[in-house]
C-alpha cells in the first residue's frame, strides 16, 4: 500500500518538462537520488529513509561554441548490469556521470551539420538496455553507446533509424525468455512508437502509426506500452500493433511496484 512519505525541498524550481523526473533507489545504502532539470542545470538530491535531504549538487551543461546558455532536457539514472551512470542530455550534446554526479566520464557532442538554421539540436529520450544506454535526437536517430564494466571508454556502437521527428521518450525491459523478443520501444513528435529487439543486435521490429504527440513511454513489457499525450494515455499490444485501453484525463502513466501492472495516472 502506497503511504506519503516527508517532503523534499529543493534549492530551486523544476522546469516544465515532460519526464523532468528521476529517482535512483539504492536500499543497501539506504539512499535515493532524486534528479531534476530546471534551464542550464540539473538538481542532484540525495535522502535518507523518510525524506531527510542530506546533500545536493548542481550538474550544468557543457557549454559549445554559442554564445547562449546551452539548456538540459532530461537527466536519467541508467541502471546497467554492472555499474549505474547518470546521464544528461541538452541542446550541445550527451553527458555521463558516475552515480552520484561527482564525475564525469564521458562527453558526447552533438553534430548538428543535418539541421538546419532554424532547426533546434537537443538530446532527449535516455534509456538503458543491457550494457547499451540508448539516447534519441533531434533527428529522430537513436544512438546507442557501448558501456564498459567500468572506466571511460565508452563507444558509440551504431545509430538507429526508424523515425523522421524528434525522439521523445525511450522505454527499456529486460527480455523474459525467447518468447519477449521485443525488449525497446521508442516513440517520437508525431505519435509513431518503433518497437525494438535489442539482442543479438538492435533489430526494428514494428512501427506502430501515431495519433497524437507522445510524451512518456512506460508499461509491462515486451507485451504493451502506455503512451501519453497532452490530457490522454493509449494501451497498445505490440505484437498485434492493436489498442487495448484509453485513458481520459491521465497524461502522466507510470509502472506499479506490483509486475505487469501499470498506473495510468491521476483523473483516471
Amino acid at each position: 500500500m502506497f503511504r506519503r512519505e516527508r517532503s523534499i525541498s529543493l534549492r530551486g524550481s523544476a522546469a516544465a518538462l515532460c519526464n523532468n523526473l528521476s529517482v535512483l533507489q539504492l536500499p543497501a545504502h539506504n539512499l535515493t537520488y532524486f534528479g531534476v532539470v530546471h534551464g542550464p542545470s540539473a538538481q542532484i538530491l540525495s535522502a535518507a529513509p523518510e525524506g531527510v535531504p542530506l546533500a545536493q549538487r548542481h550538474l550544468h551543461a557543457k557549454e559549445g561554441a554559442g554564445v547562449s546558455p546551452s539548456l538540459i532536457t532530461q537527466v536519467h539514472w541508467c541502471v546497467l548490469p554492472f555499474r549505474v551512470l547518470l546521464v544528461l542530455t541538452s541542446h550541445r550534446g550527451i553527458q555521463m556521470y558516475e552515480s552520484d554526479g561527482s564525475i564525469m566520464v564521458y562527453w558526447h557532442a552533438l553534430d548538428s551539420g543535418d539541421a538546419s538554421p532554424v532547426q533546434a539540436v537537443f538530446a532527449r529520450g535516455i534509456a538503458a538496455s543491457g550494457h547499451f544506454i540508448c539516447v534519441g535526437t533531434w533527428s529522430g536517430r537513436v544512438l546507442v553507446f557501448d558501456i564498459p564494466a567500468k572506466g571511460p571508454n565508452i563507444v558509440l556502437s551504431e545509430e538507429l533509424a526508424g523515425h523522421q521527428t524528434a525522439v521523445t521518450d525511450i522505454a527499456t525491459e529486460p527480455a523474459q525468455g525467447q518468447d519477449c523478443v521485443a525488449d525497446m520501444v521508442t516513440a517520437d513528435d508525431s505519435g509513431l512508437l518503433c518497437v525494438w529487439r535489442s539482442r543479438p543486435e538492435f533489430t526494428l521490429l514494428i512501427r506502430i502509426p501515431g495519433f497524437g504527440w507522445v510524451s512518456t513511454l512506460q508499461g509491462p513489457m515486451p507485451l504493451c506500452a502506455a503512451m501519453a499525450g497532452y490530457r490522454s494515455s493509449k494501451l497498445w499490444e505490440w505484437a498485434s500493433t492493436s489498442l487495448r485501453g484509453y485513458y481520459r484525463n491521465s497524461p502522466c502513466p507510470d509502472q506499479c511496484p506490483r509486475p505487469g501492472h501499470l498506473c495510468p495516472g491521476p483523473g483516471s
